[in-house]
Protein backbone atom coordinates (compact mmCIF):
# COMPACT_ATOMS: atom_id res chain seq x y z
CA UNK A 1 0.00 0.00 0.00
CA UNK A 2 1.36 3.36 -0.94
CA UNK A 3 2.33 6.00 1.48
CA UNK A 4 -1.08 8.20 -0.56
CA UNK A 5 -3.57 5.19 0.63
CA UNK A 6 -2.11 4.93 4.37
CA UNK A 7 -2.65 8.54 5.16
CA UNK A 8 -6.07 7.93 3.74
CA UNK A 9 -7.19 5.30 5.55
CA UNK A 10 -6.12 6.98 9.11
CA UNK A 11 -8.35 9.94 7.98
CA UNK A 12 -10.83 8.44 7.09
CA UNK A 13 -11.00 6.33 10.44
CA UNK A 14 -10.47 9.31 12.26
CA UNK A 15 -13.19 10.68 10.82
CA UNK A 16 -15.20 8.10 12.38
CA UNK A 17 -17.64 8.74 15.48
CA UNK A 18 -15.50 10.56 18.30
CA UNK A 19 -12.62 12.32 17.53
CA UNK A 20 -10.06 12.25 20.88
CA UNK A 21 -7.75 14.53 21.80
CA UNK A 22 -5.46 14.68 24.09
CA UNK A 23 -6.18 16.56 27.51
CA UNK A 24 -3.75 19.39 29.17
CA UNK A 25 -4.11 20.37 32.95
CA UNK A 26 -2.10 23.36 34.32
CA UNK A 27 -0.14 21.91 37.08
CA UNK A 28 0.45 24.68 39.63
CA UNK A 29 3.78 25.40 40.48
CA UNK A 30 4.44 23.98 44.40
CA UNK A 31 6.29 26.01 46.39
CA UNK A 32 8.16 25.69 50.25
CA UNK A 33 5.67 24.13 53.01
CA UNK A 34 4.35 26.89 54.91
CA UNK A 35 5.85 26.82 58.75
CA UNK A 36 3.41 26.30 61.53
CA UNK A 37 2.12 28.99 63.51
CA UNK A 38 3.91 28.68 67.15
CA UNK A 39 3.54 31.14 69.22
CA UNK A 40 6.01 32.55 71.77
CA UNK A 41 5.60 34.42 74.99
CA UNK A 42 8.17 37.51 75.91
CA UNK A 43 7.70 39.19 79.56
CA UNK A 44 9.18 42.38 79.85
CA UNK A 45 9.54 45.54 82.70
CA UNK A 46 8.69 49.00 81.84
CA UNK A 47 9.73 50.10 85.33
CA UNK A 48 8.85 52.53 87.72
CA UNK A 49 6.63 51.19 89.18
CA UNK A 50 4.69 49.82 86.10
CA UNK A 51 2.98 46.80 85.67
CA UNK A 52 5.18 44.20 83.86
CA UNK A 53 3.89 43.82 79.95
CA UNK A 54 3.49 40.26 77.88
CA UNK A 55 4.12 40.31 74.24
CA UNK A 56 2.53 37.30 72.23
CA UNK A 57 4.45 36.65 68.69
CA UNK A 58 4.78 34.55 66.01
CA UNK A 59 7.50 32.44 66.26
CA UNK A 60 7.96 32.38 62.49
CA UNK A 61 6.10 34.96 61.45
CA UNK A 62 8.44 37.07 63.64
CA UNK A 63 5.35 39.72 64.21
CA UNK A 64 3.56 40.75 67.43
CA UNK A 65 -0.03 39.00 67.82
CA UNK A 66 -1.29 40.26 71.22
CA UNK A 67 0.14 42.68 74.45
CA UNK A 68 -0.89 42.52 77.54
CA UNK A 69 -0.03 44.02 81.07
CA UNK A 70 0.44 42.04 84.13
CA UNK A 71 1.56 43.08 87.89
CA UNK A 72 4.61 44.96 88.10
CA UNK A 73 7.97 43.58 89.15
CA UNK A 74 7.67 40.85 86.73
CA UNK A 75 10.80 38.54 88.06
CA UNK A 76 10.17 34.86 86.21
CA UNK A 77 8.09 33.33 83.47
CA UNK A 78 6.66 30.01 83.23
CA UNK A 79 5.29 28.40 80.58
CA UNK A 80 3.55 24.83 80.17
CA UNK A 81 3.29 22.78 76.52
CA UNK A 82 -0.26 23.70 76.10
CA UNK A 83 0.74 27.19 76.22
CA UNK A 84 -1.01 28.57 79.52
CA UNK A 85 1.73 31.17 81.16
CA UNK A 86 2.48 32.07 84.59
CA UNK A 87 4.20 34.97 86.22
CA UNK A 88 5.87 35.59 89.76
CA UNK A 89 6.82 39.06 90.68
CA UNK A 90 9.94 40.45 93.35
CA UNK A 91 8.40 40.39 96.91
CA UNK A 92 5.29 39.52 96.04
CA UNK A 93 2.47 36.47 96.25
CA UNK A 94 0.83 36.93 93.31
CA UNK A 95 0.54 35.05 90.10
CA UNK A 96 -0.34 36.18 87.28
CA UNK A 97 -1.81 33.67 84.34
CA UNK A 98 -3.45 33.90 80.83
CA UNK A 99 -3.36 31.81 77.74
CA UNK A 100 -0.70 32.76 75.49
CA UNK A 101 -2.66 33.34 72.62
CA UNK A 102 -4.11 35.41 69.61
CA UNK A 103 -7.03 36.84 71.74
CA UNK A 104 -4.81 37.68 75.21
CA UNK A 105 -6.26 40.84 76.06
CA UNK A 106 -5.08 42.46 79.75
CA UNK A 107 -8.87 42.07 81.36
CA UNK A 108 -7.79 38.38 80.68
CA UNK A 109 -5.04 37.83 82.60
CA UNK A 110 -6.25 36.07 85.79
CA UNK A 111 -4.28 36.78 89.03
CA UNK A 112 -4.10 34.79 92.37
CA UNK A 113 -2.35 34.60 95.59
CA UNK A 114 0.02 32.61 97.09
CA UNK A 115 0.34 32.55 101.32
CA UNK A 116 1.98 35.75 102.46
CA UNK A 117 5.90 35.60 103.41
CA UNK A 118 6.58 32.50 101.01
CA UNK A 119 9.13 34.95 98.84
CA UNK A 120 8.58 32.53 96.05
CA UNK A 121 11.32 32.38 93.33
CA UNK A 122 10.69 29.81 91.00
CA UNK A 123 7.52 28.07 88.45
CA UNK A 124 7.32 24.66 87.19
CA UNK A 125 4.06 24.76 85.35
CA UNK A 126 4.60 21.32 83.72
CA UNK A 127 2.73 19.66 80.62
CA UNK A 128 -0.36 21.59 80.98
CA UNK A 129 -2.46 18.83 82.13
CA UNK A 130 -0.84 18.13 85.45
CA UNK A 131 -0.12 20.25 88.61
CA UNK A 132 1.96 23.22 88.74
CA UNK A 133 5.05 23.37 91.39
CA UNK A 134 6.18 27.06 93.21
CA UNK A 135 9.38 27.37 94.80
CA UNK A 136 8.64 29.06 98.35
CA UNK A 137 12.54 29.55 99.89
CA UNK A 138 11.12 31.33 102.83
CA UNK A 139 9.64 29.18 104.21
CA UNK A 140 11.02 26.00 102.87
CA UNK A 141 7.78 24.82 101.09
CA UNK A 142 6.48 23.95 97.52
CA UNK A 143 2.72 25.01 96.87
CA UNK A 144 1.02 22.85 94.50
CA UNK A 145 -1.77 24.75 92.19
CA UNK A 146 -4.07 22.80 89.71
CA UNK A 147 -3.42 24.26 86.23
CA UNK A 148 -5.71 26.82 84.24
CA UNK A 149 -5.90 30.63 84.21
CA UNK A 150 -6.37 31.32 87.26
CA UNK A 151 -4.43 28.08 88.85
CA UNK A 152 -6.09 27.42 92.13
CA UNK A 153 -3.80 26.43 95.44
CA UNK A 154 -4.42 22.81 96.32
CA UNK A 155 -1.43 22.65 99.19
CA UNK A 156 2.15 23.68 100.45
CA UNK A 157 4.66 20.83 101.25
CA UNK A 158 7.30 21.18 103.69
CA UNK A 159 10.71 20.19 102.10
CA UNK A 160 13.21 18.26 104.23
CA UNK A 161 15.43 21.34 105.40
CA UNK A 162 18.62 19.01 106.32
CA UNK A 163 21.64 19.09 104.06
CA UNK A 164 25.23 17.99 103.99
CA UNK A 165 27.16 16.00 106.43
CA UNK A 166 27.18 18.35 109.10
CA UNK A 167 23.19 18.81 109.07
CA UNK A 168 23.01 21.97 107.90
CA UNK A 169 19.86 24.04 107.02
CA UNK A 170 18.85 23.93 103.22
CA UNK A 171 16.56 26.26 101.24
CA UNK A 172 14.52 25.15 97.74
CA UNK A 173 15.98 26.81 95.08
CA UNK A 174 14.57 24.77 92.10
CA UNK A 175 11.82 22.30 91.01
CA UNK A 176 12.20 20.13 87.66
CA UNK A 177 10.45 17.32 86.14
CA UNK A 178 7.58 16.80 83.47
CA UNK A 179 3.87 16.48 83.66
CA UNK A 180 4.53 13.12 82.49
CA UNK A 181 7.16 11.86 84.90
CA UNK A 182 6.69 9.39 88.16
CA UNK A 183 7.94 12.77 89.96
CA UNK A 184 9.61 15.74 90.49
CA UNK A 185 12.10 16.63 92.32
CA UNK A 186 13.11 20.02 94.42
CA UNK A 187 16.30 21.00 94.15
CA UNK A 188 17.91 22.48 97.52
CA UNK A 189 21.20 24.34 98.63
CA UNK A 190 23.23 25.51 102.03
CA UNK A 191 23.99 28.54 102.30
CA UNK A 192 27.67 27.14 103.90
CA UNK A 193 30.15 26.84 101.54
CA UNK A 194 31.03 23.28 100.42
CA UNK A 195 27.58 21.75 101.65
CA UNK A 196 26.12 19.44 99.50
CA UNK A 197 22.73 20.01 98.81
CA UNK A 198 19.95 17.67 98.15
CA UNK A 199 16.86 16.60 95.75
CA UNK A 200 13.87 15.75 97.35
CA UNK A 201 11.11 13.42 95.36
CA UNK A 202 7.29 14.68 95.15
CA UNK A 203 5.36 11.58 93.69
CA UNK A 204 3.04 12.93 90.39
CA UNK A 205 -0.66 12.62 91.13
CA UNK A 206 -0.25 11.97 94.74
CA UNK A 207 1.92 14.98 96.19
CA UNK A 208 3.57 12.38 98.57
CA UNK A 209 7.09 14.08 99.24
CA UNK A 210 9.53 11.34 99.52
CA UNK A 211 11.24 11.44 103.48
CA UNK A 212 14.27 10.27 101.99
CA UNK A 213 16.17 12.94 100.11
CA UNK A 214 18.53 12.49 97.80
CA UNK A 215 22.40 13.74 98.19
CA UNK A 216 23.91 15.79 95.33
CA UNK A 217 26.95 18.42 94.65
CA UNK A 218 27.31 20.99 96.10
CA UNK A 219 25.30 24.47 95.67
CA UNK A 220 22.87 22.72 92.84
CA UNK A 221 21.03 25.92 90.49
CA UNK A 222 19.07 24.09 88.32
CA UNK A 223 18.29 21.06 86.26
CA UNK A 224 16.63 19.48 83.23
CA UNK A 225 14.97 15.97 82.82
CA UNK A 226 14.96 13.58 79.55
CA UNK A 227 11.66 13.42 77.39
CA UNK A 228 11.26 9.92 78.28
CA UNK A 229 11.38 10.71 82.20
CA UNK A 230 14.16 8.27 82.61
CA UNK A 231 17.10 10.41 83.83
CA UNK A 232 17.30 13.85 85.83
CA UNK A 233 20.73 16.07 85.91
CA UNK A 234 21.30 18.35 88.60
CA UNK A 235 23.45 21.02 87.67
CA UNK A 236 25.87 21.95 91.19
CA UNK A 237 27.71 24.89 90.61
CA UNK A 238 30.25 23.76 92.69
CA UNK A 239 32.72 21.06 92.81
CA UNK A 240 34.54 19.29 95.91
CA UNK A 241 37.72 21.27 95.47
CA UNK A 242 36.19 24.66 95.33
CA UNK A 243 36.58 24.86 91.15
CA UNK A 244 34.73 23.13 88.68
CA UNK A 245 31.36 21.92 89.37
CA UNK A 246 29.37 18.27 88.59
CA UNK A 247 26.48 16.87 87.67
CA UNK A 248 24.39 14.44 89.52
CA UNK A 249 22.19 12.04 87.33
CA UNK A 250 19.37 10.75 88.71
CA UNK A 251 17.81 7.39 88.20
CA UNK A 252 14.04 8.68 88.20
CA UNK A 253 12.30 5.29 87.99
CA UNK A 254 14.75 3.54 90.67
CA UNK A 255 14.61 7.16 92.62
CA UNK A 256 18.53 7.23 93.66
CA UNK A 257 21.46 8.61 92.65
CA UNK A 258 22.93 7.13 89.66
CA UNK A 259 26.41 8.87 88.83
CA UNK A 260 28.27 12.14 89.34
CA UNK A 261 29.98 13.63 86.15
CA UNK A 262 32.88 16.98 86.53
CA UNK A 263 32.10 19.89 84.29
CA UNK A 264 33.51 23.20 83.91
CA UNK A 265 33.87 26.17 86.70
CA UNK A 266 30.98 27.31 87.91
CA UNK A 267 28.14 25.63 85.73
CA UNK A 268 24.63 27.26 85.48
CA UNK A 269 22.27 25.82 82.93
CA UNK A 270 22.03 23.05 81.06
CA UNK A 271 20.12 21.76 77.87
CA UNK A 272 19.45 18.15 76.29
CA UNK A 273 19.65 17.30 72.57
CA UNK A 274 17.82 14.15 72.23
CA UNK A 275 18.49 12.82 68.69
CA UNK A 276 22.36 12.52 69.58
CA UNK A 277 21.73 11.63 73.26
CA UNK A 278 24.27 14.39 74.84
CA UNK A 279 23.84 16.71 77.80
CA UNK A 280 24.90 20.62 77.12
CA UNK A 281 26.18 21.61 80.12
CA UNK A 282 27.18 25.77 80.17
CA UNK A 283 29.58 26.71 82.61
CA UNK A 284 29.96 30.44 83.34
CA UNK A 285 33.50 30.56 84.08
CA UNK A 286 34.89 33.23 86.72
CA UNK A 287 34.27 36.45 86.61
CA UNK A 288 35.27 38.57 83.69
CA UNK A 289 36.68 35.07 82.20
CA UNK A 290 35.59 33.25 78.85
CA UNK A 291 32.97 30.40 79.79
CA UNK A 292 32.60 27.04 78.56
CA UNK A 293 30.37 24.44 77.41
CA UNK A 294 30.57 20.69 78.07
CA UNK A 295 28.97 18.21 76.00
CA UNK A 296 28.66 14.76 77.82
CA UNK A 297 27.09 11.27 76.54
CA UNK A 298 23.77 10.24 77.98
CA UNK A 299 23.03 7.75 75.85
CA UNK A 300 20.78 4.75 77.53
CA UNK A 301 21.48 0.94 76.74
CA UNK A 302 17.68 0.67 76.10
CA UNK A 303 18.59 2.69 72.91
CA UNK A 304 21.36 0.80 71.55
CA UNK A 305 20.43 -2.81 72.29
CA UNK A 306 18.91 -5.33 70.31
CA UNK A 307 16.07 -6.72 71.11
CA UNK A 308 16.05 -9.47 73.74
CA UNK A 309 18.96 -7.97 75.79
CA UNK A 310 17.95 -9.13 79.05
CA UNK A 311 20.08 -6.16 80.34
CA UNK A 312 17.82 -3.47 79.35
CA UNK A 313 14.55 -2.74 81.33
CA UNK A 314 12.75 -0.57 78.94
CA UNK A 315 10.62 0.90 82.01
CA UNK A 316 14.23 1.12 83.94
CA UNK A 317 17.09 1.04 81.19
CA UNK A 318 20.42 1.16 82.54
CA UNK A 319 23.24 3.79 81.15
CA UNK A 320 24.31 2.47 77.79
CA UNK A 321 28.37 2.33 77.02
CA UNK A 322 30.22 5.64 77.90
CA UNK A 323 27.38 7.03 79.76
CA UNK A 324 28.42 10.45 81.57
CA UNK A 325 31.50 10.52 79.31
CA UNK A 326 33.00 14.15 78.74
CA UNK A 327 32.63 14.30 74.74
CA UNK A 328 34.06 17.61 74.39
CA UNK A 329 34.97 21.10 76.29
CA UNK A 330 33.96 24.12 74.07
CA UNK A 331 34.90 27.99 74.77
CA UNK A 332 32.06 30.46 74.12
CA UNK A 333 31.71 33.98 75.28
CA UNK A 334 32.44 35.95 78.67
CA UNK A 335 29.83 35.55 81.39
CA UNK A 336 27.09 32.63 79.74
CA UNK A 337 24.22 32.62 81.26
CA UNK A 338 22.31 30.01 79.09
CA UNK A 339 22.12 27.32 76.39
CA UNK A 340 19.37 26.32 73.94
CA UNK A 341 20.01 23.22 72.06
CA UNK A 342 18.39 23.20 68.19
CA UNK A 343 16.88 20.18 68.14
CA UNK A 344 16.98 19.25 64.76
CA UNK A 345 20.55 20.69 63.55
CA UNK A 346 22.45 19.57 66.56
CA UNK A 347 23.83 23.07 67.01
CA UNK A 348 24.09 24.79 70.72
CA UNK A 349 23.43 28.74 70.94
CA UNK A 350 24.67 30.42 74.04
CA UNK A 351 24.17 33.50 75.50
CA UNK A 352 26.56 35.42 76.87
CA UNK A 353 26.10 38.29 79.19
CA UNK A 354 28.93 39.80 79.60
CA UNK A 355 30.08 40.77 75.96
CA UNK A 356 26.62 40.56 74.41
CA UNK A 357 27.26 37.90 71.98
CA UNK A 358 25.92 34.61 70.98
CA UNK A 359 28.17 31.61 70.76
CA UNK A 360 27.24 28.87 67.77
CA UNK A 361 28.72 25.38 68.74
CA UNK A 362 28.59 22.74 66.52
CA UNK A 363 27.67 19.57 68.62
CA UNK A 364 28.53 17.27 65.78
CA UNK A 365 32.22 18.58 65.51
CA UNK A 366 32.13 20.09 68.70
CA UNK A 367 33.38 23.60 67.72
CA UNK A 368 32.57 26.96 67.25
CA UNK A 369 31.24 27.97 64.00
CA UNK A 370 30.44 31.67 64.59
CA UNK A 371 29.74 34.43 67.38
CA UNK A 372 26.89 37.08 67.08
CA UNK A 373 26.79 40.31 68.09
CA UNK A 374 23.57 41.06 69.82
CA UNK A 375 24.25 43.66 72.59
CA UNK A 376 23.25 43.97 76.28
CA UNK A 377 23.78 42.24 78.89
CA UNK A 378 21.92 38.97 77.86
CA UNK A 379 19.62 36.84 79.55
CA UNK A 380 17.05 34.50 78.25
CA UNK A 381 17.82 32.74 74.86
CA UNK A 382 15.48 30.03 72.82
CA UNK A 383 15.93 27.99 70.18
CA UNK A 384 13.29 26.61 67.63
CA UNK A 385 13.46 24.54 64.87
CA UNK A 386 11.85 24.65 61.34
CA UNK A 387 12.20 24.18 57.90
CA UNK A 388 13.57 26.36 55.57
CA UNK A 389 14.55 27.94 59.09
CA UNK A 390 14.45 27.88 62.80
CA UNK A 391 14.84 31.06 64.83
CA UNK A 392 16.50 31.55 68.24
CA UNK A 393 15.51 34.38 69.86
CA UNK A 394 17.33 36.22 72.46
CA UNK A 395 16.34 39.20 75.35
CA UNK A 396 18.41 41.46 77.35
CA UNK A 397 18.09 42.64 80.50
CA UNK A 398 18.67 46.42 80.11
CA UNK A 399 17.37 46.56 76.46
CA UNK A 400 13.98 47.05 75.06
CA UNK A 401 13.85 44.14 72.15
CA UNK A 402 14.08 41.10 71.42
CA UNK A 403 17.13 39.83 68.91
CA UNK A 404 15.92 37.55 66.47
CA UNK A 405 18.24 34.77 64.35
CA UNK A 406 17.84 32.57 61.78
CA UNK A 407 19.50 28.70 61.89
CA UNK A 408 20.22 28.69 58.52
CA UNK A 409 22.08 31.50 58.15
CA UNK A 410 23.32 31.98 62.13
CA UNK A 411 22.82 35.98 61.51
CA UNK A 412 20.42 38.35 62.63
CA UNK A 413 17.52 38.57 60.94
CA UNK A 414 15.40 41.35 63.14
CA UNK A 415 14.20 42.35 66.06
CA UNK A 416 10.68 43.18 68.01
CA UNK A 417 9.64 45.59 70.67
CA UNK A 418 8.79 44.68 73.91
CA UNK A 419 8.25 48.57 75.51
CA UNK A 420 10.33 47.21 78.49
CA UNK A 421 13.46 45.74 79.66
CA UNK A 422 13.19 42.31 78.72
CA UNK A 423 12.80 39.27 81.75
CA UNK A 424 12.74 36.51 79.43
CA UNK A 425 11.27 34.54 76.76
CA UNK A 426 9.59 31.25 76.29
CA UNK A 427 8.24 29.40 73.02
CA UNK A 428 5.26 26.57 73.72
CA UNK A 429 6.09 23.03 72.20
CA UNK A 430 2.50 22.96 70.64
CA UNK A 431 1.71 24.67 67.15
CA UNK A 432 -1.39 26.64 67.08
CA UNK A 433 -4.78 25.43 66.23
Amino acid sequence: MGAAAVISVALSIAGCGNTYRPVVSAINPVGPSTQPTVYGTALSDPGNGQGGLITVFDVFGDTTIANATVASLPSYLGLDALGDAYVLHSNSVLVDSFASAPGLMTQTVKQSSLTAGTGPSQINPGSGSGPIYIIEPLVNKVAVLTGGAPPTIRQELPIPQLCGGANLVCTPVYTLGLGTSPRVYVLSQSATAGTTGTATAIENGTNNVISATIPVGISPVYGVMTADARRAFVINSQGTGGTNGTVSVINVAANNLDTTVNVGPNPQWADIAPAINELAVLNAGSSGNAGSLTVINIALCSQLALPGNVECDPNNPVDGANFGQVLATVPVGKGPVQVAVLQDLSKAYVANAADGTVTVVDLKRMVVTTTINVGGHLNWIQAVAGNPTGKVFVTAADTQVMTVIRTDTDAVSTTIPLQGNAVSVRIAQVQAQ
